[in-house]
């Protein structure tokens, strides 16, 4: 074989082996902070003036028991429902809910105006918000949340996120709690809070795709969200993000409205945040629910429109490493993340091709693949196994030691080969969302639960009438 080939594996085995590095070092710079978690110390939420807004397209089959779960266990909440021009009985059923509860407000949108994203639709509550608070009211003591139309709050959250260390402390401005993913929201927030931290939670039945999800979100992600509290980044996502009004003033006052038109609209009011000078928080201590997707289409669909918003962001780069409001850490954290989406691209051609290209020659070699592999190629094996395999495994049983979820030791290990397989899967949506951005493509479809039904075939559902 000719120099020119061994100098190309060569390049190409040093390329998979930096990401292998990078990735493995990530790793381990997350789990330092997410294993020695502490709780944080409780507030009290009637020091808040408390706003919930719930999104909703086509929601008829969940918003009734998302407003009463709201109503419930949040009742100095006023919840305000945005209607984005739905096709079902979504607004027939805000109507009747506004009618019987004095804190239930409905914004209604129509053409032109509708769905034109869910930051339009949530700078209309924003709007209507300000024009309700009485004159003089202290906007620092307004603070504004988001909710799914499927999600449940934990019952204790208002009162975990009011504590000192977050938005107690005036300098916070954004808080984001911990996202949970299940097939029946109703009975993960109905169990015991202390089971939920340091236990286990009823999330027994669910489907694998949908186990898989929570594990990402209550493992690599809430992990993710514990380097950011050290680096001053903290991300917002779109369901359990709750903002200070006065930061959702600053950022509209800097920028036009609160939210923006990118596909990850979250994130980008958390960019916004920081560069308006507001600390953004993580609250491990308390969780939205919200229903998982047990098909895997849906979850691509879902995937590939957050990493095309990841891409969109890179817009706000330039700005969050020149701001003198965020940290270097920060900045080059916030570098780090919206780097992903292209990482996954370049990986998924990095590390197969170095794979074929390595037994090819191991098996056209004329002294034979023992040779090849005796020669030193035999280390891109464990290499392979070490990087690419085990930090995708670790979670599954990180899942059930420190993730609050019961799972049986055989449960942890399946879970652990499954991650494996999803961790690549999702790649898939890197490759998607590249190109939608190279075709200009931004338009977004709401992503349909299992137990949705075409428009078409929906009848007006009896509410239950609360007591």
């Amino acid at each position: 074989m000719g120099s020119s080939v061994h100098l190309g594996l060569a390049l190409l085995n040093t390329a998979a082996f930096v990401l292998c590095v990078l990735f493995l070092s990530y790793v381990i710079t997350v789990l330092r902070p997410f294993l020695r978690h502490r709780e944080v110390e409780l507030g009290d939420r009637a020091d808040f003036d408390w706003h919930v807004l719930i999104p909703c397209l086509n929601e008829e089959t969940v918003i009734v028991g998302t407003v009463q779960h709201l109503l419930d266990t949040f009742p100095e909440a006023t919840v305000w429902c945005i209607d984005d021009d739905s096709r079902d009985h979504t607004h027939e059923l805000l109507t009747w809910l506004a009618t019987r509860h004095e804190k239930v407000r409905v914004v209604s949108r129509r053409p032109p105006e509708a769905r034109k994203g869910k930051g339009d639709a949530l700078n209309d509550a924003y709007r209507r918000i300000c024009a309700e608070l009485p004159e003089g009211a202290d906007r620092s003591r307004v603070v504004v949340g988001v909710v799914d139309a499927d999600g449940r709050l934990e019952q204790f959250c208002p009162d975990v996120i009011a504590g000192p260390t977050l938005f107690g402390d005036p300098t916070v401005g954004a808080v984001q709690v911990q996202v949970r993913i299940t097939e029946d929201v109703d009975a993960l927030v109905g169990t015991d809070l202390d089971r939920l931290v340091g236990s286990r939670a009823r999330t027994r039945g669910d489907h694998i795709l949908v186990r898989l999800q929570d594990l990402e979100f209550a493992g690599p992600i809430a992990a993710m969200q514990f380097l950011r509290r050290r680096t001053g980044s903290v991300a917002m996502g779109g369901n359990g993000q709750f903002t200070r009004l006065t930061a959702l003033d600053d950022v509209a006052r800097d920028n036009g409205t609160p939210w923006h038109g990118a596909l990850l609209e979250d994130f980008e009011l958390g960019l916004h945040v920081l560069l308006a000078g507001h600390r953004t928080e993580y609250c491990h201590d308390t969780f939205v629910a919200q229903d998982g997707l047990s098909q895997v289409g849906p979850l691509l669909r879902q995937r590939t429109r957050w990493s095309q918003g990841n891409i969109q962001c890179l817009r706000y780069l330039w700005r969050v490493l020149n701001s003198e409001r965020i940290s270097i850490p920060g900045a080059l954290e916030i570098a780090h993340y919206m780097w992903v989406p292209f990482s996954q691209v370049f990986g998924s051609v990095v590390f197969p091709l170095t794979s074929v290209v390595t037994l090819y020659y191991a098996f056209s070699d004329p002294q034979g693949a023992d040779r090849w592999l005796l020669a030193g190629a035999w280390g891109l094996i464990p290499l392979g196994l070490l990087f690419g395999v085990l930090p995708h495994a670790l979670w599954g049983l990180f899942y059930r030691t420190h993730c609050g979820t019961f799972v049986t030791r055989r449960g942890a290990l399946w879970m652990a080969v499954a991650n494996i397989g999803y961790g690549y899967l999702l790649q898939v949506c890197a490759w998607r969302a590249l190109f939608r951005v190279l075709k200009g493509r931004t338009e977004w479809h709401k992503t349909a639960r299992a137990n949705d039904r075409p428009v078409a075939e929906t009848s007006l559902p009896t509410p239950v009438p609360s007591s």
